[in-house]
């Protein structure tokens, strides 16, 4: 798996926030938490850094991706009861607008962390 120790840690950072605030909080505290949490795990990363979104190879915007690790992996937080399809189509989409390969949907507002690794099959390295 690709990048396979990155995600790794990113999970490891998500369970230690999880397991210490528990859910119910709003998706801003767990960003604060992960922030301080996955220095902890030498993982360096951009938080809400600004992505630009392309169509046919054009911008057409720009979103702000909650983390942006290791300059490889794109992770997205919830904090929801439960993550739905709407949302993990969501980061989808970000990864293929973004042209990152690999991203990371963490949901911490559920009684269980939630997490899923995905791939960007419409990748095209530059």
């Amino acid at each position: 798996m690709k990048f396979e120790d990155i995600t790794r840690s990113i999970l490891a950072s998500a369970f230690k926030v999880h397991s210490t605030l528990g859910n119910g909080f709003q998706e801003v505290i767990y960003q604060k938490a992960m922030e301080l949490e996955m220095p902890l795990h030498e993982l360096s990363f951009k938080r809400e850094m600004e992505m630009p979104i392309f169509y046919l190879e054009k911008q057409i915007g720009t979103r702000r991706v909650d983390f942006f690790v290791e300059g490889l992996i794109m992770v997205e937080l919830k904090a929801l009861i439960k993550l739905e399809d709407v949302h993990l189509a969501q980061a989808i989409n970000y990864l293929e607008a973004y042209n990152v390969e690999v991203g990371m949907l963490l949901n911490f507002g559920a009684v269980s962390l939630e997490y899923r690794r995905l791939t960007n099959k419409k990748y095209k390295e530059v």
